[in-house]
């Protein structure tokens, strides 16, 4: 009596639900390192950034970059402004650099920094003959490691004039990219 060979086959289903969770394990893995080690989602809480950036936006977050290079003037960073809560700020001074605020006017190096994303606030609030800004801030000068951040509502922010200089450690990333709600989905400018 001849026995007659069984060939065992491969399912196409069995072969399709084994592509489907490699699939699904591998988009795992990268949404893993993407959202812990290279990008996390923030959410803007209060007026301290206004006009740029306002209360429920969700923004992305840059947290590889300072990795590379040190933070620039004019970018918007998150921070750990203590162990529960960040903070969303504006770098002005860099280590090394004096600044000062007298009024809506800031001073860098004793020059006059140039602040172009404050520009419309600044004119509406002269034409109506009100300073955009009632806190002054006395000459310092920015610590090594560290930098000057503020809000860009500078009359109403919690920042390096209450909370001091910020240490490079304690900067999470760079704000990219706004992505919430849709109608404000923008790159962040300087």
């Amino acid at each position: 009596m001849e026995q007659e060979e069984t060939v065992e086959k491969n399912s196409p289903l069995k072969n399709e639900a084994w592509e489907w969770a490699k699939a699904l394990l591998i988009a795992a893995a990268l949404v893993f390192v993407i959202r812990w080690l290279i990008f996390a989602p923030f959410i803007v809480e209060g007026p301290s950034m206004e006009p740029n950036f306002h209360t429920g936006e969700r923004l992305i977050v840059n947290k590889l970059i300072y990795s590379f290079r040190a933070p620039e003037r004019g970018e918007v960073v998150v921070f750990h402004a203590s162990q529960d809560r960040d903070y969303i700020k504006r770098v002005i001074a860099l280590p090394g650099e004096t600044v000062r605020v007298e009024g809506d006017k800031v001073y860098v190096n004793n020059e006059l920094l140039d602040e172009p994303y404050l520009k419309e606030a600044l004119d509406e609030a002269a034409a109506k003959g009100i300073p955009y800004n009632t806190r002054n801030y006395p000459e310092k000068t920015v610590a090594e490691g560290k930098v000057f951040v503020m809000g860009d509502n500078r009359s109403n922010s919690a920042d390096s004039r209450d909370i001091g200089f910020i240490e490079y450690d304690e900067i999470v990333g760079r704000a990219d990219l706004i992505f919430w709600p849709l109608n404000k989905i923008s790159l962040v400018h300087l």
